[in-house]
Parts: C-alpha cells; structure tokens; sequence
C-alpha cells in the first residue's frame, strides 16, 4: 500500500484533524493561555542539537539519516541511523551546561531503536547556614533518561515513532522523579520532495513533587511541522508551529500593568494584535545544501524575538544560525542561537557509525525511499 503525491492535500487535512482532536480532547488543557515559568522539568524543552538549534530551536520535520533529529519528533528514526552514535552538548549562561547522547540500533524490517540520555547542570553553589556561615558546596542538576522506537508503514512513506522518558531532577534536598513521552507520526511525499510532521511532547506526570503532595505540571508542546526541499536549487525550508495547544501564548509583562503615560497620565494599555499572537506559535528554517559535505543553515523564532529582545536595542534576538561538516566518518555540526543581549548559545553536536556503514545504510544509497539520505 502506498499513496500518491496527489493525495497531499488529504494527507494535510488529516494532520490538521489530528492537531484539532488533541487540543479539544486533552484532559486539562490550559488552552488559551500564557506558557512560561508554569511547569517543572522546563529543561526538556531545549533541544542540544546543533542543527536544531540553528533553524530555530523547536524540530526539523526531515526525514534523513541525522540521529539528532529524533530529539526534535521521534517518528524520524528509521534504519539509515543504524549503530549511528552522537553526542551534543551546549554552553549555556553562568555555569550552566545541557546536552544529549544518543546511540541507535536497527531491529528488523522498519524497526529501530534509540538509547539516550538528555541532561542539564547548573554548576555548583554555596551552601551556608542560617547564620550566613559557608558549610559545603551543593551541585543542581535534571536529567532524563529515554527510550524512543519508531516503525515504519506505506512502504516506509509513512512513519510513527514515540520515545518513553524517565526523569530525576536534584536540587540539593530538593528532589524529583517524572515520566514523559513523546508521540510523533512523519509523512514523507517521494516526488513533492515533502515532508510532513505532527509530535506531542513530554505528555507525562510528575510522580514525585520537590514537596510532598505538590505536584507541577510538564511543558506540554503539541507541535506541526513542514519542509520542503526544492529539486533545481540546493535549498530546504521548514515552518514548525508550536504550542498549538494554546491559543494565546503572549507574555503579559507585569512591569508594564498599570505604566502612566508621560504627557497624558492615562494608563498605557498594551495593545497585542491577532497576527503577533498567531506569529508567536511560529519558527522558520532554511538549509543550504552546497554539498553532500556541507550544509549552512538558518532560522528565526518569533517568540523568541518579542519576548526576549529590548525595546530599544533589539539586535539579532530571535536569529539563529549554524553549519554541518562531514570529515570521513564524523558529522560535526554548530549552532549559534541568539536569545538576549546577554550573550548566545553556542551548540556543537558530533556524529558517527560504529563499524562504517552497515548493509542497511548501503542497501539505501540505491533505493527510492533512501535517496535523499546525506
């Protein structure tokens, strides 16, 4: 069984049915609502990878051989990941650090599996007593332990994936265990060169609260994604929409309730047009593919342009930027995504079989379904 090209647009609609039954069918859902600062375990909403990180941050709705991207929606794991390990890892601000080591396995016909461990340090701190008197060093760290498994279906057009999480988070005395999953569907169209993807991420609970009988919830993140690779011109674009659970995701800044306005003396009100908040649940990428060697890639973040930038310097918040480079056997990638004045993040991500390409990997160099594979 496998559908045509010309069923794209059918296609489409079921994903956009898919994305409406989730939203009106989740039990609890604060749709229409701020998000930010409202749930625990926030740090699995940051993506390590290099790549990810230069188109925006969210995922890249591509099905190739890139392990990484799997982070970003797991029903993008297939068999040309085949004994593919990689590493990712990220200088954040002050002390703190986060990265991803990841290592896939091929378990039959359409089957694979990732082992993978997704981890946050917030470096040491001072511990004192009551009076002030320094007693030690405390360290804060969250950590999440996962398992993805992916299948694939229409002659491998189609594919579904869901990476089950464990989670620890320690903050000195403060400590916290969860369980997550992920839930992705991915359709790639052979001719149009397409692909489509649909993930809800971390749907889970918190099974043990840093206090007792206090229990927060996760970063919840239903996400659509699309991209298009051109077949006369050595370009990739993606649009990724985020939070679609929520219809308003606008940060209402309490500094600003209630500010007078200079010649008048009337409260200002501040004004958040339709399209801003439509724009907010929006991320675009773009891939320049020079080579099958190298890549140079960019992207722009909407929220993250309004909501962290400065009024009166605005800068490049909200761009992102990076590059892949393939030597022999090892895939390295970097990503630099600008977030405040205060400074970017920088990401690097590094890639690599073990034992050089399997027979899997070599079957797909020739086959239909594998050609677009780096």
């Amino acid at each position: 069984m496998k559908l045509k090209d010309k069923s794209i647009y059918s296609v489409i609609r079921l994903f956009l049915k898919g994305i409406l039954s989730f939203i009106f069918l989740v039990p609890n859902n604060p749709a229409f609502s701020q998000v930010g600062g409202e749930e625990t375990f926030e740090f699995l909403g940051l993506i390590p990878s290099a790549r990810i990180a230069a188109v925006g941050g969210k995922m890249l709705p591509v099905r190739d051989n890139d392990l990484n991207l799997v982070f970003g929606n797991p029903a993008l794991l297939n068999a040309a990941m085949d004994k593919q390990f990689s590493f990712s890892h990220v200088k954040y601000y002050a002390d703190i650090d986060f990265g991803h080591v990841g290592f896939a396995s091929r378990l039959g016909e359409g089957q694979t599996m990732l082992f993978g461990v997704h981890y946050m340090g917030y470096g040491d701190f001072t511990e004192r007593d009551v009076t002030g008197v320094e007693i030690g060093r405390i360290k804060a760290s969250e950590y999440s332990f996962n398992v993805s498994y992916a299948r694939d279906i229409l002659d491998s057009s189609f594919s579904v994936g869901a990476t089950l999480k464990t989670i620890y988070s320690n903050f000195a005395d403060y400590k916290s265990f969860g369980m997550a999953a992920d839930v992705g569907l991915n359709y790639y169209f052979h001719k149009s060169l397409l692909d489509l993807s649909l993930v809800v991420k971390n749907f889970g609970y918190q099974l043990k609260g840093y206090r007792e009988g206090e229990k927060e919830r996760l970063p919840l993140d239903l996400q659509f994604g699309i991209s298009k690779r051109l077949s006369k011109a050595p370009f990739r674009f993606s649009l990724v929409l985020h939070q679609l659970q929520n219809g308003d995701i606008t940060y209402k800044d309490p500094a600003k309730d209630g500010k007078l306005d200079p010649l008048t003396g009337e409260p200002v009100e501040v004004k958040i047009t339709t399209g801003d908040k439509i724009l907010r649940h929006v991320v675009f990428g773009t891939e320049l593919l020079l080579s099958k060697n190298f890549h140079i890639r960019a992207g722009y973040n909407f929220q993250r342009r309004k909501e962290l930038s400065v009024e009166t310097k605005k800068s490049t918040i909200g761009l992102s930027y990076g590059l892949g480079l393939r030597l022999s056997r090892f895939h390295f990638s970097y990503g630099r995504a600008a977030y405040h004045l205060a400074g970017p993040s920088n990401h690097f991500t590094i890639s690599t079989y073990f034992n050089g390409p399997g027979p899997e990997r070599k079957k797909s160099r020739n086959s239909k379904s594998e050609k677009r594979y780096k």
